[in-house]
């Protein structure tokens, strides 16, 4: 069973719970990080032999065209985080077309390769925005992974399907992974739950997917989550702090283990190149 690795292509200042902190009109004055983490997590997969999928934002891509061009030449699928990391539910549908179609311009005219997939930030495609999919559509995405089906506090979709299903509007959907355990969906899909779990438990809920499902899991996690040594917000909230900075010294080794433990792809290679039967939603 081949998983589907996924990046999202952000620095710590733009992570939305640190927004209040950072905001975007001084974006430029803040020193980035993301290169040297970036660098780092292509030479982790090129040891193991993985691809992943890479949804990048277009304002790094336009600063960091090289970054964008090395994704590409190291054979992994460039994906659109968007432009500048706003909430998708914080949009107009207008801004919000605006965003994606700017994102995919500027993604594929850096990297030279047509950019097929959006992963809205924070996951915020939910039932405030149903014109979400549809603009996609109109611009000329093939597939989304916006999804999550969990109860969270800042999103989530619980009674979404857990698995890849085709849209209404003609978009793939492909939802971030979860274990349905005791009538539940548990985050099985990375980000912070795998660095506050021990690492057992996230290779315990993929490995139940992989068997008692028989689906391929979708991960996630971000450059900065292997950057222990980012700078501090102080400011941040408690609840921020510990959800930010909790267990990064420990990412590395673990995405290392989930490296050794699984094989991992590209979304696009899984999903949509390959006969993948999907649902109808």
């Amino acid at each position: 069973m081949i998983n589907a690795l996924t990046v999202d292509v952000e620095d710590y200042f733009q992570v939305s719970a640190l927004a209040p902190h950072f905001p975007r009109s001084g974006w430029d004055a803040v020193p980035c990080r993301v290169e040297k983490n970036v660098d780092r997590i292509l030479a982790t997969l090129h040891e193991y032999g993985a691809k992943a999928t890479f949804f990048t934002l277009g304002w790094l891509a336009e600063r960091y065209p090289k970054l964008v061009r090395l994704i590409v030449m190291e054979g992994h699928e460039l994906a659109s985080h968007g432009y500048g990391h706003e909430r998708a539910t914080d949009q107009t549908r207008g801004a919000f077309l605006a965003d994606i179609q700017l994102a995919k311009a500027v993604l594929e005219d850096i990297g030279g390769v047509e950019v097929r997939g959006y992963r809205a930030p924070s996951f915020s495609f939910s039932d405030k925005n149903p014109w979400a999919h549809d603009c996609l559509r109109e611009i000329g995405y093939v597939y989304s992974s916006s999804v999550y089906p969990v109860v969270h506090d800042h999103y989530g979709m619980p009674d979404s399907p857990r698995f890849p299903y085709m849209h209404e509007s003609g978009i793939v959907e492909i939802p971030v992974t979860t274990a349905r355990v005791m009538g539940r969906n548990w985050p099985a899909g990375g980000g912070g739950y795998f660095r506050f779990l021990p690492y057992g438990a996230s290779r315990w809920m993929i490995q139940r997917v992989n068997r008692a499902d028989g689906k391929p899991a979708i991960f996630y996690f971000h450059p900065w989550e292997i950057d222990p040594e980012q700078p501090r917000v102080d400011a941040a909230s408690a609840k921020t702090r510990f959800r930010h900075y909790v267990n990064l010294e420990k990412t590395e080794s673990r995405l290392k283990n989930l490296l050794g433990d699984f094989q991992w792809g590209r979304i696009d290679e899984i999903f949509l190149d390959k006969q993948f039967k999907l649902a109808a939603v």
